[in-house]
């Protein structure tokens, strides 16, 4: 995948995920019930909402990161030892900072 490929696939990804981002905002913003046990049950659900929203800010972070290594040439590669991340990594997940190697290390921490 070279960069243009990577650019307009993570354009996209990232506008999918921003219409994700509202709409769990959406959702966090309605008003819950007035009666106790829906609005109880209600909360529950905002606070699995609010896991999700925390999940996809982190999708945007790493979708807008990617772009910004695109526009700086450095995007493919790694961030943490500047050698390439493998070819089929980036076509799997385009917005990869790492190689497969640095990023293996960093999870085992």
């Amino acid at each position: 995948m070279d960069a243009a490929s990577a650019r307009s696939a993570l354009e996209a990804q990232l506008a999918e995920l921003q219409v994700r981002s509202s709409k769990i905002g959406a959702d966090l913003a309605a008003p819950h019930s007035a009666d106790s046990e829906e609005a109880a049950v209600e909360r529950e659900g905002d606070e699995a909402l609010e896991g999700q929203d925390a999940l996809v800010a982190q999708e945007i972070e790493a979708v807008r990161s990617a772009l910004a290594r695109i526009d700086a040439g450095a995007w493919g590669d790694c961030v943490t030892c500047g050698e390439p991340i493998a070819p089929a990594r980036l076509a799997a997940m385009p917005e990869a900072a790492q190689c497969i190697g640095c990023a293996s290390k960093a999870e085992a921490r």
